[in-house]
């Protein structure tokens, strides 16, 4: 059996999106900035996709900018906001969190390089943080707000609405990465208060290669890149249409219904999480309570376990899964997300994440259930550090406030 259960880290495109997509390369494959009727229709097919990327998230087609990937829109939205209020009103200071995807977080260490200042708000062992703590943070000399809208490793939604609202009140702009959150809940742009906001495709089913940032009409967006007029002159670059085409077209179908393909994945994430909590030694990392987690996230840690090796003899089980960020797999180091919970190394290092969508089936997550604790059975037998929890009762002492009985 095979199965795919890192839908966080990418999606297949599926045929419904392929087939809007392949129009672009073989019959409307025109220049969108060419005035003959190959290039009109191939820009009408991009602000079609325009059009259907505001309608999904409550937002006007010319605040829809189309982008590589949601890498680029959060470092557009980041750089480019704060080094416009720093050289037009002296504003120095970013406000965010000590979780967030490495593409706000090194966007920040850049800036800091640069002579801002970053106020990295802690979070809480479930990796929550409240609005006061914004609210609390905010000074007069704060350019930016930057929070992700869900953690893409442990799955805890934010307070967005909340925190945009306090932004709103004290005249700062808000940013989101809402890359995770996309298609997993509802957002509205107008409603939850978000002034910027950063959006990939291939977390939805569209290719790689393609994502968008919406702005707020009213609020100036300096130009990201030079060398043409594409993107109403902020993005040089000749458009990819059959990306954006894929992208409009699976934002559409990512966003509708969401609430009923909620429902069945939240049933098949909950089982996971009952059965492997059954595993000793073992802790459900991120949001616990109703609407505060992804409803497709589950991420697991289990001391005495590398979370390489687990991933490779799950693999070799036949399930793709991760052990935190794909764009940080090659890394040896712990996920600075779980660091960021006050997870201790040794737990933080032993981690699983599976992320599930509508397509698993209740057979698949009934071979996950039946596959992962053989899987960390066999691993412990030869881990030295189970060995010694396993003997040595002080040793398991030392971390039992964070992990499931050892029996």
């Amino acid at each position: 059996m095979k199965i795919y259960a890192d839908n966080a880290a990418t999606t297949p495109v599926l045929p419904e999106i392929l087939s809007v997509m392949l129009p672009c390369f073989t019959e409307n494959y025109g220049n969108p900035s060419s005035i003959y009727s190959l290039g009109m229709n191939a820009l009408r097919a991009i602000e079609k996709a325009r059009s259907q990327c505001a309608a999904a998230i409550g937002a006007k087609t010319n605040e829809i900018y189309f982008t590589g990937c949601g890498t680029e829109a959060d470092n557009w939205a980041i750089k480019e906001t704060a080094r416009r209020l720093k050289r037009e009103k002296s504003k120095t200071e970013i406000i965010t969190t000590n979780f967030e995807h490495h593409a706000v977080l090194h966007c920040c260490q850049a800036l800091e390089k640069d002579g801002f200042t970053v106020k990295y708000l802690p979070v809480d062992e479930y990796g929550y943080i409240t609005a006061s703590q914004v609210a609390d943070a905010i000074t007069d000399n704060t350019a930016l707000v930057t929070i992700m809208y869900a953690n893409n490793e442990i799955g805890t939604i934010l307070p967005i609405p909340e925190i945009g609202k306090i932004c709103r009140e004290k005249g700062v702009i808000f940013h989101t990465d809402a890359v995770q959150a996309i298609g997993n809940v509802p957002i509205n742009v107008v409603e939850q208060n978000i002034d910027m906001m950063s959006v990939s495709g291939h977390k939805i089913h569209a290719p790689k290669g393609v994502g968008f940032l919406y702005c707020k009409n009213g609020l100036k967006l300096d130009r990201f890149m030079h060398g043409g007029a594409q993107e109403r002159g902020k993005r040089a670059g000749t458009e990819n249409t059959a990306g954006i085409v894929a992208l409009g077209e699976a934002i559409t179908l990512a966003t509708a219904g969401i609430e009923d393909r909620q429902a069945k994945i939240i049933t098949m994430r909950d089982k996971l999480i009952k059965e492997l909590s059954k595993i000793p030694a073992s802790r459900v990392n991120g949001g616990v309570e109703d609407g505060k987690r992804l409803p497709g996230n589950v991420n697991m840690s289990f001391i005495g376990i590398e979370g390489e090796s687990l991933l490779l003899n799950l693999d070799l089980a036949g399930i793709s899964a991760s052990s935190g960020s794909a764009c940080t797999s090659g890394s040896l180091d712990p996920s600075h997300v779980l660091l960021a919970l006050g997870l201790p190394h040794e737990i933080a290092h032993g981690s699983l994440r599976l992320s599930i969508n509508e397509y698993n089936t209740d057979e698949e997550i009934d071979y996950i259930i039946e596959t992962v604790p053989k899987v960390c059975a066999k691993i412990r037998a030869m881990s030295p550090l189970w060995e010694d929890l396993t003997h040595k009762p002080e040793m398991f002492e030392r971390f039992a406030p964070q992990l499931s009985s050892i029996n």
